[in-house]
């Protein structure tokens, strides 16, 4: 019964922050410790990878009409041509073109990078200073914006340009510093570009199916093995308590998203930082 227990809190934690600008990766290793799961433990590796592929599932469920769209299988058609932010009548559409510009560059970096980030990028030390990095990054991303510093021009998430796409991708090579956050890199990097907080935050959450999906299922080749016998009650748990909360979380947070400012995010991701000190350091 412990061990189910354990499969809810750490499914809560994954549901709770992957899509969240908080750094899940920080969060799962800080849990983990608590728990006392130690960082080679093969089926608590296969667990997280199984987490994360129900966490995909609910993001893919809540843009499921978008997604149909960008892939031609929808019959209902969006209506286009809102006023963009410069008063002309838009036409642009987001499509798999933006899509590619955005997840190419991390995916092509993680790749050649991936001995390094699976290796020294998730000690302790690193990961700290990236919760810390990364808030820092958030908040000045907010303030410039705020401030008037840099000018919104894509309001929604068709009004986005194939440059911003690409710039939204380079940043999110940021997120490759395990603790610093994929949501936060490309939520704080769209807006450092132009876009609108729901926009970059649309945009963000759609980029994440198809990386997430491409690397847990990497991962999930490499670890299939350890999905049998008594650990399937265990990984059932986890992947259903995991769906669920990510679920909530994601619609939540878009419907609350203007009240939720990322400086907000990045005081918690300090006070993380504190308690990551405390107890993994």
């Amino acid at each position: 019964m412990g061990e189910l227990i354990n499969a809810v809190i750490l499914a809560f934690v994954e549901g709770l922050t992957e899509f969240l600008p908080v750094s899940s990766s920080g969060h799962m290793i800080l849990t983990n410790k608590l728990l006392g799961y130690t960082p080679d433990d093969q089926r608590i590796i296969t667990f997280e990878i199984i987490i994360q592929l129900a966490a995909i599932l609910a993001m893919a469920i809540v843009y499921r009409t978008r997604i149909a769209n960008l892939l031609g299988l929808s019959r209902r058609t969006e209506v286009i041509g809102k006023l963009s932010a410069a008063g002309r009548r838009s036409s642009r559409r987001l499509n798999l073109i933006h899509i590619a510009l955005g997840i190419v560059p991390p995916l092509l970096l993680a790749f050649l990078l991936r001995d390094i980030i699976k290796g020294d990028g998730f000690n302790q030390l690193p990961v700290l200073f990236a919760l810390v990095a990364g808030g820092v990054y958030m908040w000045a991303a907010e303030w410039l914006v705020e401030r008037g510093k840099i000018a919104t021009v894509s309001e929604t998430l068709d009004d986005l340009s194939y440059r911003q796409a690409f710039l939204i991708g380079l940043l999110q090579c940021l997120s490759l510093w395990p603790g610093y956050s994929r949501s936060g890199s490309t939520i704080a990097g769209g807006m450092l570009v132009g876009a609108s907080y729901r926009a970059a935050a649309d945009f963000s959450f759609i980029m994440a199916i198809p990386i997430m999906a491409a690397a847990t299922g990497y991962e999930l080749l490499e670890n299939y093995k350890y999905i049998q016998g008594d650990n399937l009650t265990f990984f059932l748990v986890g992947f259903v308590a995991s769906f669920l909360v990510a679920w909530l979380v994601i619609v939540i947070f878009l419907r609350y998203i203007q009240r939720i400012k990322l400086r907000h995010f990045a005081i918690y991701r300090f006070l993380l930082a504190a308690l990551f000190w405390i107890f993994v350091m």
